[in-house]
């Protein structure tokens, strides 16, 4: 009989332990997870007020542009993803008006087949007189 006690408290303490490891490696996890997410969110390049200005600013668009449900979930990553490349290089003094056009028309470019495919025809050239407007803001000085 001791010896079956004895079975049953060596099998307790190791489930014990057992249970123990788990929760420190859930923790560790955790731990590990959170100090991940903010080393990314200090060493994004754009800040947390740009993204908020690029949705509002994707926002305005999807409206111009009247997109129904579907084509805001797929269309509004894509104007979310391309505002703060255009700001940058708006805002960057050392670009000449002609720099600043080619590559505001750069990222235009690489997103366009995916536009071309979600927008209606209708809806595409108004995109691309709105993006015309970015452009002339861009090399006028205007933001």
């Amino acid at each position: 009989m001791f010896s079956r006690e004895v079975l049953t408290y060596s099998s307790d303490v190791t489930t014990m332990r057992g249970k123990a490891k788990k929760k420190n490696m859930k923790n560790y996890t955790l731990v590990m997870s959170v100090a991940s997410i903010a080393m990314l969110a200090l060493l994004s390049p754009t800040s947390f007020a740009q993204k908020a200005g690029a949705m509002s600013k994707a926002q305005a668009i999807s409206q111009q542009l009247n997109l129904s449900p579907q084509q805001k979930e797929k269309i509004l990553p894509i104007l979310v993803d391309e505002a703060p490349k255009v700001n940058a290089i708006k805002n960057d003094n050392s670009l000449s008006k002609i720099q600043k056009m080619q590559q505001i028309r750069a990222i235009h470019q690489q997103t366009d087949p995916q536009m071309k495919a979600i927008l209606s025809p209708e809806q595409y050239q108004k995109l691309k007189q709105i993006r015309l407007q970015a452009i002339r803001e861009a090399t006028q000085g205007k933001f």
